[in-house]
């Protein structure tokens, strides 16, 4: 269901921490050899890098808080999908994700399109810890409606495959990659545990424990891939969260059985 040394800088790092000598030839002719003046065809060119590499600069962050902005509306409105789901019942199931299906929709139009708009046909992993956070809340919010629509995990493939016919097939296509996909999965286990909770208080055991079932399943898979990222370590404060919900979830799936047995023998009697 999921994604199932020598340092090579270490000869580098003992090179640079030795003093380096000039061959004593090299050494003499570096001592009497008479500097050449600049010409002023090398400062005109000197000029012209340094503008060039300013005026980089200057867009580069000026796309980069676009993409914050566009991170930001992401996240919220990702939000907005995730409070939507949160209200389903036994009364409204249809109703509600009719609504977060539409919601989540506008999502991916909107603003998940103006994000794949920014980053299409650059080095968008430079500038991925400024539009990650946002990524994470859509994950989040997909994965979520995705699950109580179909009980089933919404994967990393049918997630980007949602972008490409955002993207000009002319560019490179953003598409999310694992680390940011695993980050929202574990932010998507608290979710659950608070949906677990709710369906519980409205006698709906029987949804809690394949919620119980599905976030210990989710967590036990993620054991097995975490250790073996290069990048883990934000996963491996996550798992820690993770971990709570899912006891919180099996806690409360468990303790309730008692009562519900209680009930149905006051109810024969």
């Amino acid at each position: 269901m999921f994604l199932n040394s020598s340092s090579p800088f270490k000869r580098l790092f003992l090179m640079a921490s030795k003093p380096q000598h000039l061959h004593p030839i090299a050494e003499a002719s570096v001592l009497t050899s008479t500097k050449k003046p600049r010409t002023m065809t090398t400062v005109s060119a000197m000029k012209d890098g340094f503008a060039n590499y300013t005026d980089y600069l200057n867009q580069f962050n000026d796309k980069r808080e676009r993409v914050v902005k566009a991170s930001r509306d992401i996240t919220i409105n990702s939000k907005k999908v995730i409070f939507q789901v949160h209200r389903i019942s036994k009364s409204n199931r249809e109703e509600v994700l009719e609504k977060a299906e539409k919601d989540l929709a506008a999502v991916t139009s909107q603003y998940i399109s103006r994000l794949v708009k920014e980053l299409q046909g650059t080095d968008f992993w430079r500038l991925r810890r400024a539009y990650s956070p946002g990524v994470q809340e859509y994950i989040e919010a997909a994965t979520l409606y995705k699950f109580c629509k179909s009980g089933t995990l919404l994967d990393l493939a049918e997630i980007n495959a949602t972008l490409l016919p955002l993207s000009d097939p002319s560019l490179e296509p953003l598409q999310i990659n694992v680390l940011d996909y695993l980050l929202g999965l574990a932010d998507l286990t608290g979710e659950l545990m608070r949906l677990a909770m709710g369906r519980i208080s409205e006698g709906e055991l029987e949804y809690a424990e394949n919620i119980c079932r599905f976030v210990r399943d989710i967590y036990r898979e993620l054991t097995l891939v975490i250790p073996h990222m290069d990048e883990n370590s934000e996963m491996k404060k996550k798992m820690d969260v993770m971990l709570q919900s899912v006891v919180k979830i099996e806690t409360a799936c468990f303790g309730v059985h008692p009562l519900i047995y209680k009930i149905s023998l006051r109810r024969r009697a």
